[in-house]
């Protein structure tokens, strides 16, 4: 007959994970929620670029409320495996449509930014939000 016993590394391995995907969450979604707000800021500028590359400027709130709402629902953890599929597609989308230009190093670096982020969201997509969030209710 053997006896278990929780040691303080078990018992706070869990509190450890739920920490870290809320961190991760965050720091994942904290660039949609600010360029979000950005947009919010420079609306005409922001709608001009996007017709600038045959995207119609009328998409603009819907832009500005998948990066600010999504950004906010993948912090709580909120329905997040759909939001994160959407955010993921949106970032490579994002990538194609405007930083297609490879031969420019800045732009090089934002497609692949962009496909970076993608990356995390179709982990969270697989895996879900963790144990910090509205999922994990």
């Amino acid at each position: 007959m053997s006896t278990v016993t929780a040691t303080a590394n078990t018992t706070r391995i869990p509190a450890l994970r739920g920490a870290a995907d809320l961190v991760g969450r965050s720091l994942l979604a904290s660039l949609f929620v600010i360029s979000g707000l950005g947009k919010l800021a420079a609306y005409a500028g922001t709608a001009g670029y996007m017709e600038s590359v045959g995207v119609p400027g009328a998409l603009l709130p819907l832009v500005i409320a998948l990066e600010v709402l999504g950004g906010l629902a993948i912090v709580a953890g909120y329905r997040t495996r759909i939001v994160a599929s959407l955010l993921a597609a949106f970032s490579i989308a994002s990538a194609v449509l405007f930083h297609s230009n490879l031969g420019d190093q800045i732009q090089q670096i934002m497609f692949l930014k962009n496909f970076a982020l993608a990356g995390g969201f179709i982990t969270l997509a697989a895996r879900g939000a963790g144990g910090w969030s509205l999922d994990n209710r």
